[in-house]
């Protein structure tokens, strides 16, 4: 009986253990270890818990350990790793109730540990009032804190989807909200057309965006934050929220694996690290990038569940490889739709590809139709192979289901041409004959 320890139980570690129990429950012992004291937290619901879309987190688990334990199961939670002995094979961790440690070993190991918010420790940063947004724990504080009428001005740090989306949802409870970020918004996942049409969208609906600055202090009264100040000005803030990027929380492995320079695990295609019997996943290693063909960190629940997966039956005795990852995201802001896959022009230039674009603002349905919407494509390649390197689109509808066949297009090395030719039923109801995907294929022939 082969003894499996994965320490982390969030989306990577829940997917890796259920993997591992429902193919190889006669083989396989699971222990699994967390510092949580919960399981499976989808953050990406958080803006709307906050924001009241829905009233209450009871939705937001998928899973839970009683689960796990269900399955066959060993949870231990509360439990933090504070050390590793790659070469006996032993764990050292410490139960954060009590504050005892305790030893295990492992035949195989899963690191699913995760990643944490940046903090950057400027004046004034351990102020009250100054959160994050990350686990179940944060949101909870975060709508504790909104119920006391004085807090009137929010700030948030950081103009990526978490913030944008906290913004709204600041927003929508009737706070002022500034955001502020040094570049402009969403900028790593669109290039400036959707970029601008996000920012206009943010501004028509109150929210005071600072682009450009970046956060240089807090000050605050009787310990509690009240002005963020920037190189360019100070904003009345009653509370701030931090949300500037997530950093791999592999600290405590620093010169026993390797690692990139933001801290990630190195990892081949199967999740093996340079250790062996050991597996990183999730948030807290590097992952096979389709559009860039190579390794970069994309911290989303979607690459790290598929990743849970592939290490789960690779610790279990299987032979499988991850497929990859496109980064493929979406955001819904004041009615309007964003999504993008791969990577953008922008990028594409920076990293040296020769690169050529296409642009189709379009009618999706047949023109005849009396209830129509307008969708804006963008699709990036690489002129010398003809590659698709990524996609991007924006709407007033859910346009989101088209994302999936440019997410599985730069996956499988497609290309412009066959764009223009690939096999798209027309029904009016749905779509046009020359569609805006065909569209965009089309105008790209010979470009």
């Amino acid at each position: 009986m082969s003894k499996i320890i994965v320490v982390g139980a969030n989306h990577a570690g829940t997917y890796a253990i259920k993997t591992i129990l429902q193919n190889f429950k006669d083989t396989t012992e699971v222990t699994t270890y967390d510092r949580n004291n919960n399981i499976s937290f989808l953050g990406c619901g958080m803006a709307l818990w906050i924001s009241n879309v829905i009233t209450s987190s009871e939705g937001l688990f998928y899973s839970s350990p009683e689960e796990l334990k269900e399955l066959g199961a060993n949870v231990y939670m509360d439990h933090e790793m504070m050390e590793v002995d790659f070469d006996k094979k032993k764990i050292t961790l410490k139960n954060v109730i009590t504050g005892e440690n305790i030893e295990d070993s492992y035949d195989k190991l899963i690191l699913a540990i995760g990643s944490w918010p940046i903090l950057p420790k400027l004046k004034g940063y351990d102020l009250e009032n100054i959160m994050y947004a990350k686990i179940f724990q944060n949101a909870e504080a975060v709508i504790e804190k909104i119920k006391d009428e004085s807090i009137q001005n929010v700030v948030v740090v950081g103009a990526g989807y978490i913030g944008v989306e906290l913004a709204e949802a600041f927003k929508m409870r009737g706070k002022k909200t500034t955001l502020i970020n040094d570049y402009e918004v969403l900028n790593r996942y669109y290039d400036e057309p959707f970029q601008k049409r996000m920012h206009d969208k943010l501004v028509e609906n109150g929210i005071d965006l600072r682009i450009g600055e970046r956060v240089t202090e807090f000050k605050g009264k009787d310990g509690k934050v009240t002005t963020v100040i920037t190189e360019k000005g100070s904003y009345k803030a009653d509370l701030v929220l931090m949300c500037i990027g997530f950093k791999p929380r592999t600290h405590m492995l620093e010169g026993k694996i390797e690692m990139y320079g933001n801290g990630a695990i190195k990892t081949n295609k199967k999740l093996e690290t340079s250790v062996k019997d050991v597996y990183a996943i999730g948030d807290c290693g590097m992952m096979y990038n389709n559009a860039v063909e190579d390794y970069t960190h994309i911290a989303l629940a979607t690459n790290a569940v598929r990743s849970g997966i592939v290490a789960g039956l690779n610790a279990g005795g299987a032979d499988v490889e991850m497929l990859g990852v496109q980064g493929s995201n979406a955001i819904h802001i004041f009615g309007d739709t964003l999504c993008s896959t791969g990577i953008t022009e922008g990028e594409a230039k920076r990293l040296g590809y020769n690169v050529n674009s296409v642009e189709v603002t379009d009618t999706i349905k047949a023109d005849f139709m009396p209830v129509n919407d307008e969708v804006t494509l963008k699709v990036v390649w690489d002129k010398d192979s003809r590659r698709i390197l990524g996609a991007q689109m924006a709407s007033t509808t859910d346009i989101t289901l088209a994302l999936h066949f440019f997410s599985l297009a730069v996956q499988e090395h497609y290309s412009i041409d066959k764009l223009a030719l690939t096999d798209l039923f027309f029904l009016p109801h749905f779509n046009k004959p020359e569609n805006f995907i065909t569209k965009a294929g089309l105008l790209g022939l010979g470009k």
